[in-house]
């Protein structure tokens, strides 16, 4: 199999199982990752410590061996988790103070991909700039003989991995609500499951046993067409709450109790002011594409809002940077400093229960203020040619915005802004708009951008 640069993407290795990504290759991942670590830690490899784990992808558990040999063939010790959620590598790395982890996933991709989601000591994602482009080169450049003489363990991580989730709620507090669940055949139900059944909750649980089939819709709660069942179920089942979560856990999404869609910019700002009310005074960070109810609510609620380039990556070193307590993404990350600044799926579905059975009100109500304040388009992407090109002109039509390139270009308006940005890996412009006139204004400027972008 030809190595393709490619599958090393910005934040993760992605890509299809058997034509790109092989046992072969794993292996040979394992072996740079561990090279990768010794040169960030100053460690040889002999005294490195890594955590790894797999999802329930069919082509998991087999990769996940040949992972763990690369890196024993480096001297690597490995403690192996077995199947788990992403956030379970993180939890581990964290709570053992390991040099890194590996958890083989391809998170919300389709059955047929594969990947491999790399951790540094601190539980630090590496991204294309810190590491992963660096584990392309080593392989690239051939890694010779293995020194050989590592060793692996398996570990059970539930009992001490609840103890550490479970500190962020008060569990008594999650009551009297009926929820929907869907797991998407994902990680999600062996993860979150055995904490919600200790909880006094109506569960409805659907494609809750991990399947790396598949068998009803791509874990990826993102595209409409894989919320179509989750939005018929809440509003069957008169549930409260609907959460569904992504392929490897660490992303949730929430619906109301009428079934519609709550954005994840309004998530972050509803998850910001119940963490500020008992974390007085914090920094919180919010990505570029955010609605800015985000910030509104913040510096409302006596905290700091920072606003930061998309990704889990750039999001972790940020929140350590500036000590923020949260930080939340539109896409459906939601990081902790409390969890070592890591992104978990697990945490948010939990205080959103919490907030939501204190309450004691329809979450509709909830988000009503920013429903009816803030009126967003959601991201929208446009094929094109030359994306430095169009951004360019973007920026020069606009000229009498205020504007910024911190991730792509953002340009602001009073009453109205957007962010533009390019795709890590295709040739596309993603753009997010919001007024905060009216939702008739935010189509109106929306499709005035969108004609400059596509023509």
């Amino acid at each position: 199999m030809t190595l393709n640069a490619d599958i090393f993407k910005a934040y993760d290795i992605r890509g299809l199982y058997g034509s790109e990504i092989d046992g072969e290759l794993a292996e040979q991942i394992g072996r740079a990752f561990a090279r990768v670590l010794a040169s960030l830690s100053g460690k040889p490899t002999a005294d490195l410590s890594v955590a790894l784990a797999h999802d329930m992808r069919l082509s998991a558990p087999a990769l996940a061996a040949r992972y763990r040999d690369g890196l024993t063939a480096e001297g690597v010790h490995v403690l192996d988790a077995g199947q788990a959620a992403t956030e379970v590598c993180y939890y581990l790395v964290g709570s053992n103070r390991l040099d890194g982890g590996l958890i083989c996933t391809a998170s919300h991709n389709p059955a047929s991909y594969t990947g491999a989601k790399l951790i540094g000591e601190g539980a630090l994602a590496l991204s294309g700039d810190t590491g992963i482009k660096e584990v392309y080169r080593k392989i690239e450049a051939g890694l010779g003989k293995a020194p050989g003489g590592g060793t692996y363990e398996t570990v059970d991580w539930h009992d001490g991995y609840a103890k550490a989730i479970l500190e962020f709620v008060d569990p008594s507090a999650i009551k009297g609500l009926r929820v929907v669940l869907d797991g998407g055949n994902g990680m999600a139900g062996p993860t979150i499951g055995p904490l919600l059944e200790r909880m006094d909750l109506e569960l409805v649980e659907a494609y809750w046993q991990p399947d790396g089939n598949f068998p009803d819709h791509e874990p990826n709660p993102l595209l409409a067409e894989n919320r179509e069942f989750i939005i018929a179920k809440v509003r069957e089942e008169q549930a409260d709450l609907g959460i569904a979560f992504d392929g490897d856990a660490d992303r949730c999404f929430f619906f109301d109790e009428r079934g519609e869609f709550i954005d994840g910019d309004f998530l972050t700002a509803l998850l910001a002011e119940s963490l500020l009310a008992a974390h007085p005074g914090e920094a919180i960070l919010y990505d570029v594409r955010a609605s800015r109810a985000v910030a509104d609510t913040v510096e409302a609620a006596g905290g700091t809002a920072y606003r930061n380039r998309v990704g889990h990556a750039f999001f972790k070193r940020r929140m350590r940077e500036e000590g923020s307590l949260f930080g939340g993404e539109v896409s459906g990350h939601y990081y902790f400093r409390d969890f070592y600044c890591a992104d978990s799926g697990t945490i948010p579905a939990l205080l959103m229960l919490q907030l939501c059975a204190r309450a004691g009100k329809p979450v509709s109500e909830l988000l009503a203020r920013f429903r009816e304040r803030y009126f967003i388009s959601g991201e929208i992407n446009s094929e094109v040619a030359g994306p430095d090109a169009k951004m360019a002109e973007i920026a020069a039509h606009y000229s009498d915005a205020e504007q910024d390139t911190l991730d792509g270009i953002s340009i602001d308006y009073p009453d109205w802004h957007f962010n533009v940005r390019s795709s890590n890996t295709e040739p596309l412009l993603r753009m997010c708009l919001e007024s905060l006139v009216s939702h008739e204004d935010m189509e109106r400027r929306r499709d005035e951008v969108l004609e400059l972008i596509r023509n």
